[in-house]
């Protein structure tokens, strides 16, 4: 079974259970998601949607799901919108840095 993004139940719930904030900025996520600054999306680090695995799938607020877009990690990180929230290799979570570490 998997939700509508395809990302199996499984990797949905133990993604949600990880990122309690933005995997790049880290904000924390509001329970009562009343700002899209503070509220989760879904993210493809890579963007690939047949790659579903938890190593890929990730939630980050939707400033920053907006802002990458279809844009190469590598590339999205050199970017005004990174450079101006102060988003960099070393401060992006641990799950971001592997990926980054092990491009597809």
């Amino acid at each position: 079974m998997a939700n509508r993004w395809g990302i199996p139940k499984h990797v949905e719930e133990f993604v949600k259970n990880r990122d309690t904030k933005c995997v790049y900025c880290g904000v924390e996520f509001s329970i009562e998601n009343s700002s899209p600054k503070d509220k989760p999306s879904w993210e493809h680090i890579v963007n690939d949607i047949r790659i579903n695995g938890a190593d890929n799938i990730a939630l980050c607020c939707m400033s920053c799901n907006a802002s990458k877009g279809s844009k190469l990690l590598e590339d999205w990180l050199k970017s005004d919108y990174c450079k101006k929230k102060e988003i960099t290799v070393d401060s992006v979570d641990e799950v971001v840095i592997e990926a980054l570490k092990n491009p597809r």
